[in-house]
C-alpha cells in the first residue's frame, strides 16, 4: 500500500516537473521569435520555413531536459497501464521518438508564433506581446479548427505536454495539424483579439490597484 502510494506521489512529482520544463521551453521558444527580427508573412512561407529548424538548435539543452523528464513519466504510465488496451510495448524507443516529437513541435510552435506576431504587429502597429503570441500560438496549434478563446489567458501547457508525449510515443506526425494551424492563423481577427487582450489586462490591473488601495487604507 505504502509502495503504491509512494509510486503515485513520485509520478505526480515527475509529471509536474515535466510540465514546468515544457512551459519553460515554450517560453524561450516563443520569446526567441517575438524578440527577434525575423517574421513569417504567410502560411505558405511558414511551410517552407518548417523544413528548416536552425532556431531550434539554440534550445537543444531545454529540449533534452524535456525528453529526459518525459521518458520516466511515460514508463511509469506504462507500468500502470498493463490492463488497458493501450499498446505500451513501444516504450523502449521513446527517447528517440519523443525527442523527435518535441523538436518538431518546438519548430512548429516557433514558426506559428512568427506568423501570429507578424499579423499582430501589422494590425496594431505595435510590437507583439509575447504572452499573447504564446497564448494564440498554443491554442491554434492544439485546436486549429477552433477560434482562440481569451477568456482564460492560461497557456494550455498540460495539453501540449500530453500531445508531445503521447504523439511522440506512438510516432505520430504533426505536419497536417501544424499546416491547419498556420491557415487558421491567417484567418483569425488579430486586431479584435489584441484589443480584447489589452482590455482584459487593463481590467486586471485596475482590480489589483483597487485591492491594493483598499488594503492600504487601514
Amino acid at each position: 500500500m505504502r509502495a503504491g502510494k509512494r509510486a503515485g506521489t513520485d509520478t505526480r512529482r515527475a509529471t509536474v516537473a515535466l510540465i514546468r520544463a515544457v512551459s519553460d521551453l515554450v517560453d524561450k521558444a516563443v520569446d526567441q521569435v517575438v524578440l527577434g527580427d525575423e517574421r513569417v508573412g504567410s502560411a505558405a512561407e511558414a511551410r517552407q520555413l518548417l523544413k528548416r529548424d536552425e532556431r531550434v538548435e539554440a534550445l537543444t539543452g531545454e529540449i533534452q531536459r524535456v525528453v529526459a523528464l518525459a521518458v520516466p513519466v511515460l514508463r511509469r504510465l506504462a507500468r500502470g497501464a498493463r490492463f488497458t488496451r493501450v499498446p505500451w510495448v513501444f516504450v523502449a524507443t521513446t527517447t528517440l521518438s519523443i525527442g523527435i516529437a518535441v523538436r518538431s513541435g518546438v519548430n512548429e510552435i516557433q514558426t506559428l508564433s512568427s506568423l501570429v506576431a507578424h499579423r499582430l504587429e501589422r494590425a496594431t502597429g505595435a510590437p507583439a506581446d509575447p504572452a499573447l503570441v504564446k497564448k494564440l500560438a498554443v491554442d491554434l496549434y492544439l485546436h486549429p479548427r477552433r477560434a482562440p478563446n481569451l477568456d482564460n489567458d492560461r497557456v494550455r501547457i498540460v495539453r501540449l505536454t500530453r500531445k508531445w508525449l503521447i504523439g511522440g510515443a506512438f510516432g505520430r506526425t504533426t505536419e497536417r495539424r501544424a499546416s491547419r494551424a498556420l491557415e487558421a492563423a491567417e484567418r483569425i481577427d488579430v486586431a479584435a483579439l489584441a484589443a480584447e487582450w489589452d482590455n482584459a489586462r487593463r481590467d486586471k490591473a485596475g482590480r489589483r490597484e483597487r485591492v491594493t488601495g483598499n488594503g492600504s487604507c487601514g
